[in-house]
């Protein structure tokens, strides 16, 4: 599950940190899960209008480096919750997954909650340690955030893994 790799996350004003690596290990992740048979779901976020992920504006498209293809699923959604409003876990159980491998942007607001989701509705959940990112906050930064959120996350909610050591 690939959450929220849209364009504008990589907008040259205020990328998010580490973006070409992010991408980098999706397409490592994409290319063997492919090869695998595994399924590919990209979560796209529809923001307000007149924002960075309005879905009318040239930040909303997922990136082209880790584009979905004709296979791949796509969801929409309009909160941090992927679950929430969408029909993602329909699609999960029609396609009979009970472990989800996340990776995505951004570290503490869409991939946590989902991946927290995710849990609590009994997914078998493999958070990607070094698959996610975000920004620098005033009080943070974003290598900060991901280790609490791999730290926290990875004690309740999820197993941690690199991506070199995924196993589809």
């Amino acid at each position: 599950m690939i959450v929220d790799v849209q364009t504008g996350m990589f907008d040259e004003s205020y990328p998010v940190a580490n973006g070409d690596e992010l991408l980098a290990t999706l397409n490592q992740l994409i290319d063997q899960a492919r090869e695998a048979g595994i399924p590919i779901i990209y979560i796209q976020h529809d923001g307000a209008q007149g924002g960075l992920l309005d879905p009318d504006k040239p930040g909303w498209p997922i990136h082209p480096a880790v584009a979905p293809i004709k296979d791949d699923v796509v969801i929409r959604k309009r909160h941090s919750d992927s679950f929430q409003g969408t029909g993602l876990q329909n699609i999960l159980e029609k396609l009979q997954i009970e472990k989800i491998v996340m990776v995505g942007i951004q570290t503490e607001y869409c991939v946590d909650t989902t991946c927290r989701r995710a849990y609590s509705l009994g997914y078998d959940v493999a958070l990607v340690q070094d698959g996610h990112t975000t920004w620098d906050t005033k009080q943070l930064e974003a290598a900060q955030i991901i280790a609490h959120h791999n730290e926290v996350l990875g004690n309740s909610f999820a197993s941690l893994v690199m991506a070199d050591d995924v196993q589809f």
